[in-house]
């Protein structure tokens, strides 16, 4: 039996090449009939790191800074859509509809992403990459090669070409 893919689970780092992985994140929801669930993951604080700030503030102002990280992350994954939408689907807006929800969580991106893609139904996972500088041909992205090891969905990795510039990204 042919998989059916209805939900896709796009993973999010907010960096240039994410955008352009939202591309194939769209394509492949209009091709399959589907949904996308945009997921942005807010990294954990080291242990070192995590007991300076403790010493520093307070646990309400933890939380309230923790909150501010959130409200941010929504409100720049919601202007690039904004942006994205205008720029490249002016000939297909149902394509807008596509996007179901939009999750930011805090954690380890690896366990996040598995986790929210058993919990919210997730047929695939498309997710961008980068290569940095001299390891670029040698490393795949980290957060990329950590899923591809425990993952058991399909996931799609988008790697920006050479040279690209993903100008949407910019405008935001």
């Amino acid at each position: 039996m042919i998989p059916q893919i209805k939900r896709i689970l796009y993973a999010t780092d907010l960096s240039q090449n994410s955008n352009f992985a939202f591309r194939y994140a769209i394509n492949f929801a209009q091709k399959h009939n589907a949904n996308i669930i945009i997921l942005h993951v807010l990294e954990e604080l080291s242990p070192s790191t995590r007991a300076v700030v403790d010493s520093f503030l307070s646990k309400e102002q933890r939380k309230k800074v923790f909150e501010e990280r959130i409200t941010h992350a929504m409100n720049c994954i919601k202007k690039r859509l904004e942006t994205f939408y205008e720029k490249e689907l002016q000939d297909f807006p149902a394509s807008a509809d596509r996007v179901e929800s939009i999750e930011v969580c805090q954690g380890f991106p690896v366990e996040r992403i598995l986790i929210k893609a058993d919990e919210l139904d997730c047929d695939v996972i498309i997710m961008g990459t980068h290569g940095k500088g001299i390891l670029s041909h040698t490393f795949l992205g980290s957060t990329a090669r950590r899923l591809l090891r425990r993952v058991r969905k399909p996931v799609f990795v988008i790697p920006l070409p050479k040279g690209e510039l993903d100008i949407t990204v910019h405008d935001v």
